[in-house]
């Protein structure tokens, strides 16, 4: 992509936005943040000042209609003409109302009103109208206060607000400030009681009054803000631009590092000599010296903890509980090529693993350790619902690939012995580089995270289902199969794919564990040929008359299945003579669980 096509770009779901925009963004929000809200708390001031002198006034006024009906309450009881006497008072009530918001009222302390007026009817709308600006207009006729509904109120219409009063009126409380609710609006004012005629009298404003005005000019002042901000914004992102022309540049290389996962330098040859620039250039100083560490840094850690310090996030002494399938290797007979091979023995570990472990990534897995001649892989790091699918299609691969070694070592020996034999010493080390490996399996919770100190730490998983994969790697050699897995990985395989049909080999109690289990050899169905699978039916049926204590008819079908597989699969003769010499001639001892119990590793 060219540097002057150049287009907002995403890494993952997150958009890179040119920093000429941001700062822009960011000066754009300030300024008009503290224009609106200096506006608005000028506003606010105005109202509340507003809102006291109002008060004042409602309170002025309703001092005069309470000393009116003083004096009309004496001119009452003389003249006992009680319409003349309200109609006066009420004329003073309405003297001094100056708008349709403004209102006085007269009721008892049920809340019938003796009389209610309002100001004068001015119709505000009109006077918005003649501005032409919409939305105050329909804002004002939606809540143009109705003045004919509040001549209508045939009771106070704020039962709380009324109970409240009433409250106040008992503890000896005449008068004070009142806030109520109606159809018509919310008003506040003030009220006082007359005990002389036994009323209250208030006098309110509705607060839509006060807001017609707040809003007008809140509005005519957000246009203007509006206006200059556009302007602002305009001439700022055209400086902004020719000023970081640079960064957007170095972006682009940057963003071409992230998305191939990589790290490399940063083009500056046509670059303005600033301290962009020089940025640019230390970006590059630097990224030689990560890459040479992030190289290093691979090949020691598993490829999980790699992703993390990549992405920046700190590796510490921490760890969880997780769901993993923990898969053992080892190479069987090792001693004997150590004593055999020497330091070279090095050479061979390093061939064997070269391949091992692509394999175990390649499969989705991290390495947990390699110790000498085993290593231990783990799956399911990344939560995988294929994970001991996917252990189990490395281990198999693990097995073909240590095969293809044998074979290669095999054909030199052929091309050596063309031209002439072996010593004995060659012999000898012929048979030691001739590696073969059996894989345990088995999953579960465990603790996986790393341990040690903040000076030197390894990543590692800690339970019970590690030991159990390396007893069942044990368990290879006594039963001559590449493979055998726990109930655990046969379940979570049988899950999500067919490939796999899992034989039961036996039920045993491996040493260090109190209870037995029974465990599995993957049969592979896709290479295995068909015969010799439905041949395994016999050997299940041998395997139930052992462990219900009929060893003489489970001797039978075992040396059955023997002599069916000394034809056709000779690898499989080994699991039918563990049984036959572990049974030998004997019967079942009594107390028989079908559990046999390990003495060794």
């Amino acid at each position: 992509m060219s540097r002057e096509n150049r287009k907002i770009r995403k890494i993952g779901n997150t958009k890179i936005v040119p920093i000429s925009i941001k700062i822009l963004w960011v000066f754009v929000s300030l300024l008009l943040f503290s224009n609106f809200s200096s506006n608005l708390i000028s506003i606010m001031l105005s109202q509340r000042q507003i809102n006291q002198l109002t008060n004042e006034i409602l309170a002025d006024h309703l001092k005069q209609i309470f000393m009116s009906a003083t004096n009309q309450y004496e001119l009452y009881k003389y003249s006992n003409d009680k319409d003349t006497a309200v109609n006066a008072i009420k004329k003073v009530a309405q003297a001094d109302l100056s708008s349709p918001g403004n209102i006085a009222l007269a009721m008892n302390t049920d809340g019938e009103i003796l009389f209610i007026v309002n100001g004068r009817n001015y119709d505000r709308q009109k006077m918005l109208e003649k501005l032409k600006f919409k939305p105050l207009v329909d804002f004002a006729e939606k809540n143009r206060v109705d003045a004919d509904a509040v001549q209508e109120w045939g009771v106070f219409p704020d039962s709380n607000a009324l109970n409240e009063i009433n409250k106040r009126l008992v503890i000896g409380t005449n008068e004070g400030v009142l806030h109520f609710t109606s159809e018509s609006g919310d008003y506040q004012g003030v009220y006082t009681y007359q005990k002389d005629w036994n009323l209250y009298f208030v006098c309110a404003e509705g607060h839509r009054e006060i807001l017609y005005s707040s809003l007008f000019n809140f509005g005519i002042i957000s246009v203007f803000i509006l206006v200059v901000t556009v302007i602002f914004l305009c001439v700022g992102l055209f400086l902004l631009n020719k000023i970081l022309k640079n960064i957007g540049i170095f972006a682009t290389d940057l963003y071409e590092m992230q998305s191939q996962n990589r790290l490399g330098t940063i083009d500056i040859s046509k670059s303005n000599h600033d301290d962009v620039t020089y940025f640019a250039a230390s970006f590059n100083a630097l990224s030689s010296s990560v890459n040479n560490l992030l190289t290093t840094f691979q090949k020691f850690v598993p490829k999980d903890i790699t992703a993390k310090a990549y992405a920046g996030q700190s590796v510490n002494l921490e760890g969880n509980q997780k769901e993993l399938t923990i898969m053992f290797s080892d190479i069987r007979n090792f001693t004997s090529k150590t004593e055999v091979l020497g330091n070279e023995i090095i050479d061979l570990l390093n061939i064997h693993y070269s391949r091992i472990i692509h394999l175990i990534h390649e499969n989705e897995g991290v390495i947990g350790s390699i110790i000498g001649d085993a290593i231990l892989g783990i799956y399911g790091t990344e939560e995988s619902k294929n994970k001991s699918l996917n252990a189990v299609q490395a281990a198999y691969q693990m097995i073909r690939t240590t095969y293809e070694l044998r074979e290669a070592v095999k054909q030199k020996k052929v091309q050596i012995e063309e031209k002439r034999k072996l010593t004995d010493a060659e012999d000898k080390v012929y048979r030691a580089c001739l590696i073969e490996i059996g894989v345990g399996l088995d999953g579960g919770t465990v603790f996986y995270g790393n341990i040690g100190s903040l000076e030197h730490m390894a990543n590692t998983v800690i339970g019970d289902n590690v030991n159990s994969a390396s007893r069942l790697e044990g368990l290879t050699r006594l039963y001559a199969l590449p493979v055998i897995c726990s109930k655990y990985v046969k379940d979570e395989v049988e899950k999500t794919s067919s490939q796999y049909r899992f034989e039961e080999i036996d039920m045993v109690q491996v040493k260090g564990k109190s209870e037995g289990n029974k465990i599995y050899y993957p049969v592979d169905l896709e290479i295995e040929p068909q015969d010799v699978v439905k041949e395994f039916d016999v050997y299940h049926e041998a395997l139930q008359h052992y462990y219900e204590g009929d060893w003489s008819s489970a001797r039978k079908k075992f040396k059955e299945f023997k002599k069916f597989m000394q034809k056709n699969q000779p690898s499989y003769v080994t699991m039918a003579d563990v049984f036959i010499h572990r049974m030998g001639l004997k019967s079942a001892p009594a107390n028989w669980s079908g559990i046999w119990a390990m003495t060794t590793k």
